[in-house]
């Protein structure tokens, strides 16, 4: 009789396990780990039957690894990568057409303009120049204004900028090259930029990090780590030079269609409290009324390049493969 008893309340006990159990998602993403955290917790805030289990690397890692799980994904969602690599991810047919509630208030700008749309932007995030004042005037060298001021003599083996194999941040500065300056022109310009690049990153916000420590002179890199180092004291400023800049959108999809949950987290990420997140550290977010300035960000609006994200992608694979051919002998060892 007691051990029926025990047995009958430890069958209650593992109901009750069962039913308060968290269904874990797991989200594939390239936001940068600082802002991460955030942006889970008040997921699940809102949802407390849901659990997030990241999956977080740059921008190309995680796009090749998407491709590489095609036949048998293991993501959910995809939160926080590069438009341009989703739009490729529609085209392989790794992400799901998926119209989440709330999408007609979004920036048509910055969402998957094809039929049956399949990616949302979250914010937009963009290149800039991060360039040491104090190192600049110990060697006299002026602030560069434009990209040509750059391919100048006295940058020699002074600038890092990130590989576009692996950063999505490199890449969208090399299709923004390419696609404002045409295919030759743009090529003729990497290569005599290519003469005053010290070391080619893997990471997108590394080159400014590098700029900010005095390392390199000066850095391509993400706008937001520029200004975010410039709010913390470094000695650096934030430049878009004329010729305009590289942009992308971070954004989200859907990977597996028959999740409910995977489906309310694409819902949320796109709704006021998401956006109100992105906001703090983006000034051009999915909704844009919610956008606002951030600290030392600079107005990127005007600088930026009307960019094609579809011949992005369908160009992607053949760009990075030149791109490597020529260039990869100064990246850095991964």
């Amino acid at each position: 009789m007691k051990m029926t008893k025990l047995a009958a309340l430890l069958g209650m006990m593992t109901l009750a396990t069962t039913a308060h159990a968290k269904e874990v998602l797991t989200v594939y993403t390239a936001f940068e780990t600082d802002i991460m955290g955030p942006y889970q917790q008040a997921f699940e805030q809102a949802h407390p039957d849901i659990e997030i289990k990241w999956v977080r690397d740059s921008t190309g890692v995680i796009t090749a690894k998407l491709l590489a799980e095609k036949a048998r994904p293991q993501a959910d969602v995809v939160w926080g990568l590069a438009g341009s690599s989703l739009a490729l991810l529609k085209q392989e047919g790794v992400i799901k057409p998926y119209l989440p509630a709330g999408a007609e208030a979004l920036d048509p700008g910055l969402r998957d303009p094809q039929a049956n749309p399949a990616w949302y932007g979250n914010d937009a995030f963009f290149n800039a120049v991060c360039f040491n004042e104090a190192m600049g005037k110990s060697l006299g060298i002026p602030a560069p204004t434009s990209w040509e001021d750059l391919l100048k003599p006295e940058f020699k083996g002074k600038i890092a900028m990130p590989n576009p194999a692996s950063s999505g941040t490199g890449f969208m500065m090399v299709a923004a090259w390419l696609q404002s300056l045409g295919d030759d022109k743009g090529w003729a310009y990497m290569e005599k930029l290519h003469g005053n690049i010290a070391q080619y990153t893997h990471s997108g916000s590394k080159p400014c990090v590098q700029a900010a420590q005095g390392e390199v002179l000066a850095g391509i890199s993400m706008s937001l780590r520029g200004a975010k180092l410039k709010t913390q004291g470094a000695p650096i400023s934030v430049i878009l030079p004329k010729g305009g800049i590289g942009w992308d959108t971070e954004s989200v999809a859907l990977v597996n269609d028959q999740s409910a949950a995977a489906k309310a987290l694409v819902d949320w990420s796109i709704g006021e409290s998401a956006n109100r997140l992105y906001s703090q550290n983006y000034p051009v977010v999915g909704i844009a009324a919610l956008s606002k300035p951030v600290p030392n960000y600079p107005d990127v609006k005007q600088a930026m390049i009307p960019l094609d994200f579809a011949k992005m992608a369908r160009e992607r694979g053949q760009n990075l493969a030149d791109w490597s051919s020529r260039f990869d002998g100064k990246s850095e060892a991964q």
